[in-house]
């Protein structure tokens, strides 16, 4: 029964999402738009890439962000104008944003799971390992080819795209230097990456890496997130600078909106980010 419930509430939290995200007339900026084919996935996605106004003028290289819900009619807008105001009033540096727009957006940002009632939730899901290899293996050097960047990078992501970055994080950190998750639905089979959070920490690369995480009042999500937060704490990596915000004034569909500025202003002011 609790599975059940679980399942309707995370469809219906998702639902309300989608919904309250209308009203916003999010300005659609400049940017560029690529269609890439994935071998991997056996498709051909496409992605919208922000460059900063400091860009065009110089040789420099900058280093990338790489969001989950990037498409024109997802979170793309409203994330690159916010990354805009931010780099004009010097609170972050210049970066480069890079959107990766959804097809099937469940089948994507999960792994695999035991839990029969979670594969309600889609037709297919579970493709977690091969989304991640399209990401790695096909677009990082696509946009490396096509555009001036360092060797940083980062990745951002909302809700199960926030359960998406949390197990990049764990599974495979050399990725990515910086990684921003917003209510991560950490409950996804059966809670299996809080339970195994102390082997992979213990894997964890020597390179310096960063990681904001946020849970809203969603009940699920605020539990698992503190766990997640307490595991860290509890196996602290010299290399790790890692931050939990917990946000009880929010629901899970204000968080990523209510959170955003704070998240880049903290994630990318690092001395190790230079």
């Amino acid at each position: 029964m609790k599975s059940i419930f679980s399942i309707t509430t995370f469809l219906l939290v998702e639902t309300l999402a989608i919904a309250q995200a209308q009203p916003f007339p999010d300005p659609i900026p400049s940017h560029d738009s690529l269609l890439i084919h994935s071998t991997r996935l056996g498709e051909t996605r496409t992605v919208n890439i922000w460059i900063p106004p400091s860009y065009t003028n110089g040789k420099e290289p900058f280093p990338v962000l790489y969001m989950l819900d990037g498409g024109i009619q997802e979170d793309f807008p409203h994330l690159a104008n916010t990354i805009d105001t931010l780099i004009q009033t010097n609170q972050i540096p210049p970066i480069i944003l890079v959107g990766i727009e959804n097809t099937q957006r469940r089948r994507d940002l999960t792994g695999p799971t035991t839990v029969k009632k979670d594969k309600k939730i889609a037709p297919v899901v579970g493709g977690s390992e091969a989304f991640r290899a399209f990401v790695n293996e096909e677009l990082i050097p696509e946009i490396n080819k096509r555009y001036r960047t360092t060797n940083t990078r980062g990745i951002i992501g909302e809700s199960l795209a926030g359960l998406f970055v949390t197990e990049t994080f764990l599974l495979q950190p050399e990725m990515f230097d910086i990684y921003i998750a917003f209510d991560p639905s950490l409950w996804w089979n059966n809670t299996y990456l809080l339970k195994t959070a102390k082997q992979h920490l213990a894997g964890f690369p020597a390179s310096p890496k960063t990681f904001w995480f946020a849970g809203s009042n969603t009940k699920d999500i605020y539990k698992n997130a503190g766990k997640l937060a307490d595991a860290l704490e509890g196996q602290p990596i010299p290399n790790l600078r890692w931050k939990y915000s917990p946000e009880k004034a929010e629901h899970h569909n204000t968080i990523f909106r209510a959170t955003k500025e704070r998240a880049l202003i903290w994630s990318w002011n690092s001395e190790v980010h230079p």
